[in-house]
């Protein structure tokens, strides 16, 4: 299980309490974003998104009209310069599709290590997972518990009937049972949380 601490508008100190309780309790890995990472070299390093945007200054809601080809060859191949540098042991995309995926392995000598895509229970990805598996490229899910609901009503996740049931029968609560779902799929739920109490219920998943 891995820890997200790529939130906008979130102070350093709370990203740095959140980081320490979260190894206190037992996580091991990391997504994160850092200016000015301090280090040698990194273990993932993934492209993020498959669209490329005219140069100029970064906007949260880019236009349509700014956008321009991805280069999915050229980017690999820079990726992949940089894993034989040495300065990222495994190297993998984010948001990539079949199709964008099909892209990136007719074109690649080092294949994707990991894919991480947005999945839970209610957005499970089925076609993706199995192509994901069939060409050795591990997924990672990220909004575990729930999708991008930018109204911010309601979560399919957490006010899931089903797995509501299937929590109070496991003496769990919800947001566990989502998160063992996808560990026992083989994936790896990416979580994000501030709260120290909230990160030990995540670890439980496994108890």
């Amino acid at each position: 299980m891995a820890l997200t601490t790529a939130v906008p508008e979130v102070v350093r100190e709370t990203t740095r309490d959140a980081v320490l309780a979260a190894m206190e309790v037992g996580f091991r890995h990391f997504d994160t974003a850092f200016l000015n990472l301090q280090m040698e070299y990194v273990d993932l390093y993934l492209i993020h998104w498959p669209v490329c945007m005219k140069p100029g200054p970064g906007v949260f809601l880019a236009k349509r009209e700014d956008a321009v080809p991805f280069d999915f060859e050229g980017v690999w191949r820079e990726m992949e310069e940089c894993h034989r540098l040495g300065l990222a042991k495994a190297i993998g995309v984010s948001n990539f599709t079949t199709w964008h995926l099909d892209k990136i392995m007719a074109a690649a000598t080092v294949p994707p290590a990991v894919n991480q895509v947005e999945l839970n229970p209610v957005w499970q990805q089925r076609k993706l997972r199995a192509y994901c598996a069939e060409k050795g490229i591990h997924v990672t899910a990220y909004s575990p518990l729930g999708g991008q609901n930018w109204s911010g009503e309601g979560n399919a996740v957490l006010e899931s009937e089903v797995l509501a049931q299937i929590a109070k029968a496991r003496g769990k609560n919800v947001a566990q049972v989502a998160l063992r779902w996808i560990y026992e799929q083989g994936l790896t739920p990416i979580v994000k949380s501030f709260s120290k109490e909230r990160l030990k219920q995540n670890i439980q998943i496994f108890d």
